[in-house]
């Protein structure tokens, strides 16, 4: 029930306590005058209380009255201390922004000298493979099959990409999905430098891709409102030749996957030089993903780098496979234009290289547009003519 007070009269007629005190003292007070007065001309006199007893008790009853108006303030002031910040700490830990820390704390722990270059068949890629499993768990990702693995070998080796799932919120379009992808592999080592680190961390390629991927696996976990289905895919073997999405995608065929687009995050560490976009799509003009994206997000979001065309960038990463075997818009998402990151597959592709203010502003910027791509009444992501 509402305390007709503090909750209704007060809330409704917001009049401090110190004035509603003086309002209501000022007739008390003149009344307690006015008994005294009579008592004193009537020169009736109680055998109990006299006069100067009765001015006491006066005295008293102002006294008692102040002190039960200042605990009651300070209780109901309390409480609505309390229901602030409950309020706040409820905001605080349902936000759906990615922060630069979060960004940083990933790639500083996937990229770290302990994971040894997350070469496949590794104990450094399996500590990723797990850190990566234990981070959905806690985010309430569940997994795709019956764990978070989707075991396959490559050359003798045993090794797995990691899938977590988002069933989808709508009763028909959660039969449709959309991939988030970024290989979390690398390849272990590289030329010896000056500092005898044979250790080719591999944060820009491509711990940064899997932050982003992560991070949207948080985000949308969170919101809940995903009408399609997700499934967040972190990939092994791409440094081997593309082998776990190669793997991934002839899985899901198998079960008759009705796959909407797959995005791909590769090497988004670093900001591009000289670009008024803030990200480069392959594969540009194959479908109309781009303009779509910048559609949604009402700015130039994503752009075509010549570069990524020269080198057929649309083969060279996990996208590839799911484009050849669904035949569906899929595509990378980069920020590596050739002139921004001078340390590709090189011991110095460090965490500290990175700009995780960048990276998370990208991701933020991603967000909602993915949403709107995985909430869309139709497939409005289709192929170029």
């Amino acid at each position: 029930m509402l305390n007709p007070i503090t909750d209704t009269v007060y809330k409704k007629n917001p009049v401090s306590y110190e004035t509603g005190f003086f309002i209501f003292i000022t007739p008390v007070c003149g009344f307690l005058d006015l008994m005294i007065e009579v008592n004193e001309s009537s020169g009736v006199y109680n055998n109990f209380i006299n006069i100067k007893k009765r001015k006491q008790m006066k005295r008293i009853w102002i006294l008692a009255l102040a002190m039960s108006l200042v605990q009651c303030k300070e209780a109901v002031t309390a409480q609505k201390n309390k229901e602030e910040t409950a309020t706040t700490t409820t905001t605080t830990t349902t936000t759906t922004t990615t922060e630069e820390k979060e960004v940083a704390d990933i790639v500083t722990y996937l990229a770290s000298d302990e994971l040894g270059g997350r070469d496949t068949g590794t104990e450094g890629y399996e500590k990723a493979v797990v850190y990566v499993e234990n981070t959905f768990k806690k985010f309430g990702v569940a997994p795709y099959f019956e764990s978070y693995r989707d075991n396959f070998e490559v050359q003798g080796q045993k090794t797995c990409n990691v899938v977590g799932y988002l069933k989808g919120t709508d009763e028909k379009l959660a039969n449709e999905f959309v991939i988030l992808g970024a290989h979390l592999d690398h390849i272990g080592h590289a030329k010896e430098n000056e500092a005898k680190d044979k250790v080719a961390n591999g944060a820009n390629d491509n711990a940064a891709g899997s932050a982003a991927v992560i991070s949207l696996a948080r985000y949308f976990a969170e919101k809940k409102d995903n009408k399609r289905s997700i499934l967040f895919v972190l990939f092994g073997a791409e440094e081997r030749g593309l082998l776990g999405s190669k793997n991934l995608a002839g899985v899901l065929k198998e079960k008759n996957l009705d796959l909407y687009t797959m995005v791909n995050f590769e090497m988004i560490g670093v900001p591009m030089n000289n670009k008024n976009y803030t990200a480069y799509i392959t594969g540009f003009h194959k479908s109309n993903m781009a303009q779509k994206m910048n559609e949604y997000a009402g700015k130039d979001l994503v752009g075509f780098l010549e570069k990524a065309k020269e080198f057929s960038l649309f083969k060279r990463s996990d996208n590839y496979p799911f484009h050849q075997v669904f035949n569906v818009p899929a595509q990378t998402i980069s920020t590596f234009d050739f002139t921004n990151y001078k340390y590709y597959h090189h011991v110095d592709d460090e965490a500290a290289e990175m700009d995780f203010a960048f990276m998370a502003r990208l991701i933020n910027e991603c967000a909602p547009v993915l949403s709107k791509i995985i909430n869309a009444k139709t497939k409005e992501i289709v192929y170029n003519n």
